[in-house]
């Protein structure tokens, strides 16, 4: 197939990582039996390679769990050396994740900076992201209700699709993600474009593609060009990949215009497996 917020000012890598985290940006409890992935992606930007990630999930009847890396390689290591984990665990409902925990930190030239969540009812509990945003006070207040009815950025990654329902198609793509990663509370809507076959090592058949679009709701600057940006991009694009015994989809490729070009975060292997 083909191949699946630091300082303003601070280069494109920096909003390369924005759009990462939103690329790289849901009814399966009714499973008979664990089902589990494991992912590595490559990072491109015009066809360049800048960086790679691996994910490895699990999802049973009891819960789920996701972690995934990254770090940035090459020339982007140059502009802004970055490396960052994230895991999170929940249960999976007929409506969707309900996460419990999110943890996430990521590190480059300039700083470390780590998220601790903690959820229930879909709603955040506890929160600690230390060190803050320097820009904190100029972003737009995340209020309580923005809290509420989200889910974390990993586990916006596990869509569900209704028992009912083909695992491709118009049903796997056609939901609006409400997300909040411990900053910026925003809205990710997809919304079906075809359904074509996909191969790389470790899979081959049929996916969804789905076009996405981001909507800021807080936690953002009003005056940041790549908030502007990314709420007018209309070049964004998941690959979604089935998996059968959870009836879950996730991502085999997305693709994100940035304002230096297309970038892909695309999966070279992706296994399946059952425990």
């Amino acid at each position: 197939m083909s191949r699946l917020p630091t300082r303003p000012g601070r280069g494109w890598i920096g909003r390369l990582r924005g759009a990462a985290a939103l690329g790289l940006i849901t009814t399966c409890c009714g499973a008979a039996f664990a089902e589990t992935f494991r992912a590595h992606y490559a990072l491109t930007l015009m066809g360049l390679s800048f960086g790679s990630a691996a994910a490895v999930g699990a999802i049973e009847p009891g819960g789920y769990r996701l972690d995934i890396s990254m770090k940035t390689s090459g020339l982007a290591n140059f502009i802004n050396n970055t490396k960052g984990a994230a895991a999170a665990t929940g249960k999976m409902l007929p409506a969707g994740p309900a996460p419990a925990t999110f943890a996430h930190s990521i590190a480059n030239s300039q700083e470390t900076r780590t998220v601790r969540m903690a959820l229930s009812d879909n709603a955040v509990r506890a929160l600690e992201v230390n060190p803050p945003p320097w820009d904190l006070a100029m972003r737009l207040p995340v209020s309580e209700e923005d809290k509420r009815h989200v889910v974390d950025p990993l586990s916006a990654l596990l869509m569900s699709v209704p028992a009912n329902e083909s695992l491709v198609g118009p049903p796997a793509c056609n939901r609006t993600i409400s997300v909040f990663d411990g900053v910026a509370r925003f809205d990710v809507r997809l919304a079906y474009e075809e359904t074509r076959s996909a191969r790389t090592r470790g899979y081959a058949g049929a996916i969804t593609v789905c076009r996405a679009y981001y909507t800021p709701i807080s936690g953002h600057r009003t005056d940041s060009p790549s908030a502007k940006f990314m709420a007018e991009n209309k070049e964004m694009s998941v690959w979604l990949a089935p998996l059968p015994a959870a009836h879950v989809v996730v991502p085999l490729r997305i693709n994100i215009k940035t304002s230096v070009g297309m970038m892909s975060i695309d999966a070279s292997d992706f296994e399946l497996g059952a425990r």
